[in-house]
């Protein structure tokens, strides 16, 4: 395995933890819209704490898979065939989330609703399946010598996948409303305190499920114990200081301690696979490796020096637009009858 090979892997990763940590509260807020707004102002209130970022954040996802596909096009074209169905879901999703924006926005108010609850199923969608797609790789799938999927219903939906994806969905939901408690004012972001004090007590049990489950369904602990245990204790960890937070009205170390919670998962799979990349429960020699998945030498230096040239300016224009809107947003005023 080269340098640029290991370096790629790294960089994919990151780009899935960048993914998750932006794009997770969004997914939260998305679901609070119908789980924790009480009325159309406190929905619309929601809505504009996320409008002006949520669609750069998405673009994490699109560069997490084009990065994949010129870096590691054997594991793209293994990865994506084989879960052809559950992304199409996870497409439909972010379809349904993305056009729910400017449908509610110039839509009347009964068909206002429907877009409200489309936002928020969309927004469920996303993190659930892709809860599923991550959880199902690293307990391993029937792949043969050909780098070919053979897996029935059951290989993508067991018990460590089903709990994975309700965790990644419960995470995303308590980001958001870690989010929603530090950029609003009045009654919602009281609200988002006392949701996300109750729900890590929900949140503990999960983990610890998921815990045992990994333990017991992965070889994570035969191949990686330390990197997983560690991963595992910063998971709960992480958890426990967002919520302790939460109690002392600590917003933003709140949410970059839950979004840690995300970024602490993303890196527990990607130390779990490595120097895998897809795991054939087959057999071990069908496993797809880094060193074997990989574009040439010269693609991959190409690559590099691109992101080194561009990457800059990208963290410079994300950073100014957070600082340009990172003022708390007040429920709109009800104009008074006269």
């Amino acid at each position: 395995m080269s340098f640029l090979q290991l370096l790629w892997f790294v960089l994919i990763g990151v780009l899935f933890a960048g993914f998750f940590f932006l794009d997770g509260f969004d997914y939260g807020v998305g679901m609070a819209v119908e789980t924790l707004a009480h009325n159309e102002s406190e929905r619309d209130q929601l809505v504009r704490t996320i409008g002006p970022v949520w669609d750069a954040n998405e673009v994490w996802l699109i560069t997490a898979g084009g990065a994949m596909f010129a870096s590691f096009p054997y594991w793209y074209a293994s990865l994506f065939s084989g879960y052809y169905l559950i992304l199409m879901i996870i497409l439909a999703g972010l379809i349904i989330r993305g056009v729910s924006f400017e449908f509610r926005k110039n839509s009347p108010m009964p068909q206002k609703r429907i877009w409200d609850w489309a936002l928020a199923i969309g927004s469920a969608i996303v993190p659930f399946f892709l809860g599923i797609m991550f959880v199902s790789m690293i307990h391993g799938m029937p792949i043969d010598a050909n780098g070919n999927f053979h897996a029935g219903f059951f290989d993508y939906f067991n018990w460590l996948s089903v709990v994975g994806g309700i965790a990644l969905l419960l995470l995303t939901y308590l980001h958001g409303i870690n989010y929603i408690a530090l950029k609003t004012t009045g009654p919602v972001q009281e609200r988002a305190r006392n949701y996300a004090e109750f729900l890590y007590w929900i949140l503990y049990a999960g983990e610890v499920v998921f815990a045992l489950l990994l333990i017991f369904m992965t070889d994570f602990m035969a191949v990686h114990p330390v990197g997983t245990i560690i991963m595992l204790v910063l998971i709960v960890g992480f958890s426990v200081l967002a919520q302790a937070e939460t109690f002392a009205g600590h917003e933003l170390v709140a949410f970059i301690s839950s979004g840690l919670t995300l970024v602490s998962l993303v890196v527990l799979i990607f130390i779990g696979l490595f120097p895998r990349v897809l795991i054939s429960s087959i057999s071990p020699k069908y496993s797809i490796l880094i060193q074997n998945a990989s574009s040439t030498e010269y693609t991959l230096t190409v690559m590099t020096i691109a992101t080194c040239c561009l990457l800059p300016f990208v963290l410079a224009y994300t950073i100014w637009a957070y600082w340009i809107f990172c003022k708390r947003i007040a429920m709109p005023a009800i104009p008074e009858v006269k």
